[in-house]
This record gives structure tokens, C-alpha cells and sequence, in this order.
């Protein structure tokens, strides 16, 4: 795009080096160690982060070595000017606790204590982490595994590991303050996501729910508000790059050629209104419309359409599935983060995968879980591999990015890449591997055009879901698994059972043996909604320190233990991890709330 999509600058990491605060040979013995370790920590950070834009991210250290509360309030006043919106600290020494953290309860604060003999760094990290809780501003501690001398300017492994954690959650934390959520239209066919719960957004996420009517596509559309040229545009590519898929209606319900060309019309012209309704357009100033120019700052959206649309105009799933792709008729660009139904919940943990990875999201139905049983007595195939234990069949009508096809590549094998690391070649894979069904009448009456892909298997995914309980409020459930392929006939056979014409996933959960992952229908069985979004590689481990910034417990995972990374106050809760998660919680309640 050749415009800023979202108002408001990106937040940046502030580094604060934290020192022993006494002079005359002391203070002074440690000033150079104590900066250059802040200069190594900033580096790294943004020599190996980029926000979900593509941008660069940017770090701004103290001004000064911070010893105690006059140098401690001036970093928090130039982190303020600066726009900062995470908080590291760091020190290589013992220093002065509670004299020198970060007091901001806002911002997302984490504290790597140097693990060495000669200065006990770790000694502070314990007194400073202690202050924080004492003074209820949850913080993560970071100490390496092993010892090391006081000349070692490296950063361990496990330490690096811990501070993309931090900084990856942290960010996504800062970047959807501010933001909108934009509801087009309102209820689903009854769906509880699509119940938007304004509290839940303002209170967790610190973002505003901006609402219209679906009426204001067909304003637009009649009143013709949107770019003629990028309409002319567009319209070409999707009928150069936009297969017809096989459609399924009977006989006497086919449209005729001239009635799908005009759905072919209708659904761009859609794509591009829902586009400039969540960002704004330039454009449209140019041509009158100045109020209409300046977009809703939606960093997630959702279109209600069925059924009070559907069952009269075409349907919002060329809209839906082109605006979480990865590209469209103006080349490759950030996918937006874009809910069917306006199950605005699925939208979340799209936007949740989408500021951890760059890469476009998969919404899905977490439709079918297929026993081997089953899967026999209806095809005679005896599943091995991967599959042996059944799979879950992911599958929806709408905002299927086409990015999950899986014809992009990570070191020869299919991937969902981020957006800026995509080649043309990779996109025009994508849609060479898609088709565009007529919509089924029966589910469509007004008509449409839907996405329809079978996605690679080998591909490791993660699928997540936010959903809300009386007297709990938010939780977050995770589920980390990978892709698989079934025999052609196979998946055709099982395919034809339900609507053909959406995009497929097969998936396979990673099981544990315990819970809601002894077994793959015990995930089914136990996942909260019947959506479900799902993004490239595993990435629980992020989502897990995430939901602890935002005080939503998880309530389902199947992440190694030795990977789950949250404040250190959780540690105050319990022995067990995922009820002292829930109390935790429930303690410091909402950030913004």
C-alpha cells in the first residue's frame, strides 16, 4: 500500500541499564560494562524483530546508567516522549531494587539480571523482581542458565530465547492499544463471537469497538465510494488470477453467465470497501467523499454477512479470503486480520498469530473430528504416519487466507511465510492452487464466490481460540499440531461430505497423553467455540507469555513446560503452572480495566 494503514506511531523497546548507584570506585568501575550490555541487548532485539508491518524495530536506551529514582524518573520521561512501549532492564550488577524499576503499570517490563560471580546481577534481578511484586507491576525475570565472566559481552542462548519472548508479546501488547476493532454489522446466526463485548476489548486489549451497518457496502457500491480505477483494476486481476471452481448448485439454481459476472463485480467492489472502511483511502477524498477517507484505525474487523445479507446480496467471501491473503491485485502486501460471521473473538487470535509472526492468519470451523474408525468405514483407508490417531477437519467459507494453500516455502517445504519474506512466484503458487466456487444457494441465496484450497501437510501449525466465561472473562485455549495430506480419493470422499467448495485443512494435534490432549477428540472435544484460527509454526510459547501481559489464563495447551515463559510473579500462585496461571490472573485483573 502507498499509504500508513494504522494511525499512531509503533511502539518501541525501551532499554533501561540499571546500575550500582554508590561512586567513588564503584559506580564508576561499572558505567561502560553496564551501557555496552544495554548496546548488545538493543541490538540483538532489533537485529532479529519486525513489527507485524514489515517495519523495523526500533530501541532507545536511557540516557544515562540508572542508580536510583532521580535517573530512574528521567528514563521513564524519555521512554514516555519516545514512545515506548516495553520495558527491559538490564544490569550486571547489584543495584538499588525498588529504587530503580520501572513503576509504569501499563507497559509490558522484563529484567535481565547478567548471572555472574563477580558482581551479583542475579542478586539484584531477585530484589527487583521482589519490588515488583510487592507493588503488584507483574515483570518477567531473565537469568541465564549458566555462569559467566564479567568480560563475556554474549548473550546466551536461553536467554536470547526469553527475550524475543518478552519483546515479541510485548510488543503485540503496545501495538493494539489505540487500535479499533470494526464490526460490520452485528450478530451471526447466534454465534457468541459475534456478540462483541466492548468491555473485553477495552478493559484487555486497550482497544476501541467501532461499529456499522452492513447497509453502508450497498451505499457505497450504489453511490459508487470507492477508487474506479483500482475497481478497474482489480476486477481484471481477479478475472485473470480468479479460477471458477466447479459449481455445485443443481440444475435449475445455476446462474446464469451474465448473473456470475455481475458477482464477480459485486465482491470486488466489496473487497475494496471493506479495505478503505477499516484503514481509510486517500482516494476517496479526492473524489468528495473526505469523511469517508479516513477509515475506522481497524487493526482487526469482521463481516457479519449471514444470514440477513447472504440470503440476498453475494456473499462477503472473496472480501474476506483476499483481504487475509498475503497479496492482491496491488502485489504483496500485510494481510488484514479479518473475522467471518464478525466473530470477533477468532478475529483476536488472528491478530494475537499476526503480531507474533507477520504471516497471514486461517480462520476456520473446527468442523469434524475424524477417527481412524470412521475414516475407514466410509473410504476403506487405514491411516499411518502423522494420522494414525484420526485428525481434525479445519474448513470455512470466508477468511481462509490463501496464503494456507501452503505454496510458499521455508527451506524447500510448504510454509505460511511472513508477509515480506513472500516472492511473487510464492503468490501466484497460491492462486494458481486455488479455485472460486459459486456459492451454494442453499447456504447462499443471494450467490458469491468461495475460496477453495486443500492445504499441504507437514506444514507445523498452531490454532487458537479467545473465548469468554461468565465469572472468568477471557481465556485462551492453544493447540500446536501440523498440517498432513490424505490419499487423493481419500480426501475427496471426506471433502464431498460437507461443503466442497471451502478451503480444507487437515490437522493433527501434538498429544501429550494427559487432558485435552490425551487423545485428538479429546482437542475437539474440548475446544471452547466452533472457531478456531490457526498460523504457521509453533508458536504456543509466545501466546502463552502474551495472554500472562494480558492477564488472560490459558485454559488449554499442549506447549513443554520448559517453554512456557510468564512473569515471575506467577510463580507466587501455586506449584501448578496452569492454576496458578488462572489466580494470577485474577489478581491483577485487566491491564487497562
Amino acid at each position: 500500500m502507498k499509504f500508513k494503514t494504522l494511525i499512531g506511531e509503533l511502539p518501541k523497546i525501551g532499554i533501561r541499564p540499571v546500575i550500582d548507584g554508590r561512586l567513588d570506585g564503584v559506580r564508576e568501575s561499572l558505567e561502560e560494562t553496564t551501557m555496552n550490555m544495554a548496546k548488545n541487548a538493543a541490538k540483538f532485539l532489533t537485529d532479529n524483530l519486525r513489527h507485524a508491518d514489515g517495519s523495523s524495530v526500533e530501541c532507545v536506551i536511557s540516557d544515562t546508567c540508572i542508580g536510583g529514582v532521580a535517573e530512574a524518573a528521567a528514563s521513564a520521561d524519555k521512554f514516555s516522549r519516545a514512545g515506548v512501549g516495553v520495558s527491559l532492564t538490564v544490569t550486571p550488577c547489584w543495584c538499588y531494587g525498588s529504587e530503580t524499576i520501572d513503576m509504569d503499570p501499563l507497559i509490558p517490563k522484563a529484567i535481565w539480571g547478567f548471572n555472574g560471580t563477580e558482581r551479583p546481577g542475579a542478586v539484584y534481578l531477585a530484589a527487583a523482581l521482589a519490588g515488583h511484586n510487592q507493588k503488584g507491576l507483574p515483570a518477567f525475570g531473565i537469568y541465564g542458565r549458566d555462569v559467566q565472566d564479567s568480560d563475556d559481552s554474549s548473550i546466551p542462548n536461553d536467554v536470547k530465547e526469553k527475550l524475543l519472548l518478552f519483546a515479541k508479546a510485548g510488543l503485540a501488547v503496545a501495538t493494539m492499544k489505540g487500535k479499533s476493532y470494526l464490526s460490520m454489522g452485528s450478530v451471526s446466526m447466534g454465534i457468541a463471537g459475534s456478540i462483541i463485548d466492548a468491555d473485553f476489548f477495552e478493559s484487555y486489549l486497550g482497544m476501541r469497538c467501532e461499529n456499522i451497518d452492513m447497509s453502508e457496502f450497498i451505499r457505497r457500491i450504489e453511490q459508487e465510494i470507492y477508487d474506479k480505477d483500482e475497481y478497474e483494476k482489480a476486477l481484471a486481476w481477479a478475472k485473470a488470477k480468479c479460477k471458477e471452481g466447479k459449481n455445485y448448485n443443481p440444475p435449475e439454481k445455476v446462474k446464469s453467465r451474465e448473473a456470475l459476472d455481475a458477482d464477480w463485480e459485486f465482491v470486488v467492489k466489496m473487497a475494496l470497501i471493506g479495505r478503505d472502511l477499516m484503514i481509510g483511502n486517500p482516494k476517496l477524498k479526492e473524489i468528495g467523499y473526505a469523511e469517508e477517507a479516513l477509515g475506522r484505525n481497524a487493526i482487526s474487523g469482521g463481516f457479519q454477512g449471514q444470514r440477513q445479507w447472504t440470503d440476498h446480496f453475494p456473499n462477503g467471501d472473496f472480501m474476506e479470503a483476499i483481504l487475509t491473503s498475503s497479496f492482491d491485485w496491488n502485489g504483496i502486501r500485510q494481510p488484514f486480520m479479518f473475522a467471518t460471521e464478525n466473530d470477533s473473538l477468532n478475529g483476536i487470535s488472528m491478530l494475537f498469530g499476526h503480531l507474533l509472526t507477520g504471516a497471514a492468519q486461517i480462520f476456520s470451523d473446527v468442523r469434524t473430528f475424524w477417527s481412524p474408525e470412521s475414516v475407514k468405514r466410509v473410504t476403506g483407508h487405514t491411516l499411518t504416519g502423522k494420522a494414525e490417531n484420526g485428525f481434525i477437519h479445519l474448513i470455512n467459507s470466508g477468511a481462509s487466507a490463501l496464503d494456507g494453500t501452503g505454496e510458499q516455502t521455508i527451506n524447500g517445504k510448504p510454509a505460511m511465510k511472513p508477509w515480506w519474506d513472500i516472492t511473487e512466484q510464492e503468490a501466484e503458487k497460491c492462486l494458481e492452487n486455488t479455485t472460486w466456487g459459486p456459492g451454494m444457494l442453499e447456504y447462499f441465496r443471494g450467490g458469491g464466490y468461495s475460496s477453495t484450497f486443500k492445504t499441504k501437510g507437514g506444514m507445523p501449525v498452531t490454532m487458537c481460540r479467545i473465548n469468554l466465561v461468565k465469572g472468568i472473562g477471557p481465556v485462551l485455549q492453544i493447540a500446536e499440531g501440523e498440517t498432513i495430506e490424505l490419499p487423493t480419493d481419500v480426501h475427496e470422499t471426506l471433502n464431498e461430505r460437507t461443503n466442497p467448495t471451502w478451503p480444507t485443512t487437515w490437522f493433527v494435534p501434538n498429544l501429550t497423553g494427559n487432558g485435552p490432549f490425551k487423545d485428538v477428540y479429546s482437542v475437539m472435544a474440548n475446544w471452547g467455540a466452533n472457531h478456531g484460527a490457526f498460523t504457521y509454526g509453533h508458536i504456543g510459547a509466545d501466546l502463552i507469555t502474551l495472554a500472562s501481559m494480558l492477564r488472560i489464563p490459558v485454559n488449554m495447551h499442549n506447549v513443554p513446560e520448559d517453554k512456557i515463559f510468564r512473569p515471575s510473579a506467577w510463580a507466587s500462585f501455586g506449584m501448578d503452572k496452569e492454576s496458578a496461571d488462572y489466580r494470577a490472573c485474577a489478581t491483577y485483573k485487566a491491564i487497562y480495566g
